[in-house]
């Protein structure tokens, strides 16, 4: 019973303590997507990026196209070519085929290096926006609205408007 009421009084102690602590921390959420995707420098990196997929989108299809002209071409020469022509054609579309996966393997990787490299660009702009912001409201933590967990953050604490603003007006 004693030991009870030790552990009773030491838990409202602890509450006690932690209460003006709580008190004293000030949070805001962020959506950084919405940054990325409504401000204007996020809007102008998007249609790089845009623009240099339609490149290799068009690029690939070029070579698609070469690929599938080389395999009709083979169809409907197949009977009347000899040997040594359609065993050089054939290795002509194995060489094509290979290229053009290699084609698409680097467009990938080139794709989602640019993609990471803008969006590293955008954030080393992005932060010290945030960061002054959180100290003029005085704030404790700032949590990336969707990827920190949280289930539900009021409006109230989102400082996503205020940050696109001052992104599109900064330099």
């Amino acid at each position: 019973m004693k030991r009870t009421m030790m552990c009773g009084v030491w838990l409202v102690a602890l509450v006690a303590l932690a209460l003006p602590a709580a008190a004293q921390i000030s949070v805001a959420v962020i959506d950084v997507q919405r940054v990325v995707t409504d401000s204007d420098p996020g809007k102008e990196s998007l249609q790089r990026l845009r623009t240099l997929q339609d490149e290799k989108i068009a690029e690939g299809r070029t070579l698609q196209s070469e690929l599938e002209g080389l395999r009709d071409q083979v169809n409907k020469q197949r009977l009347t070519l000899s040997e040594q022509k359609l065993a050089e054609m054939s290795g002509q579309i194995e060489d094509k085929t290979i290229a053009l996966q290699r084609f698409e393997d680097d467009a990938k990787r080139s794709l989602e290096e640019a993609r990471r490299t803008a969006l590293g660009r955008l954030e080393e702009r992005i932060m010290p926006i945030i960061n002054q912001i959180g100290k003029e409201r005085g704030l404790t933590l700032i949590f990336n609205k969707f990827q920190s967990g949280l289930v539900y953050a009021d409006d109230a604490v989102d400082i996503t408007d205020d940050v696109i603003r001052r992104f599109n007006t900064a330099e």
